[in-house]
């Protein structure tokens, strides 16, 4: 629906540069860096409207590369947090069963050069509480 709006809107205030441009069709004098020319008024209003159509275009379009390229960046990462949680629930399934787990999985991220070794819980935890006493320690 919102859309349809910009639609709407874009040729209403398309209707309304080709009236006032219509009205003023007398010569004006145009001055570029290297002389200056006598133009219909009519063609530097619909000119001057259609530049800024185009370059209004061009920005429109490189944030819509922009933002497709984030979300396909975005994708990927979901997608190795998602193995990454997936790898750590399977190792906790095996430790609360009493299967020791020798060798911790590797699981590599596509944003990182380095692999992550998952921890067991007990590990995870011990580390989490450290940083949160170091954390008081700093702010006491």
């Amino acid at each position: 629906m919102n859309f349809q709006w910009t639609w709407i809107f874009g040729i209403v205030f398309a209707i309304i540069i080709a009236v006032f441009s219509v009205l003023n069709v007398d010569s004006v004098p145009v001055n570029y860096a290297f002389g200056t020319a006598e133009w219909p008024l009519v063609l530097v209003i619909l000119s001057s409207a259609l530049l800024g159509a185009a370059v209004s275009g061009f920005v429109a379009l490189f944030k819509a590369y922009k933002g497709k390229h984030k979300l396909k960046e975005m994708q990927k990462e979901i997608a190795a947090q998602e193995s990454l949680i997936a790898a750590q629930q399977t190792e906790l399934k095996m430790l609360r069963k009493g299967q020791s787990v020798e060798q911790p999985a590797e699981v590599t991220t596509p944003f990182e050069n380095e692999s992550t070794t998952l921890e067991a819980p007990l590990e995870v935890e011990q580390s989490q509480n450290k940083l949160s006493n170091d954390s008081k320690n700093n702010f006491s």
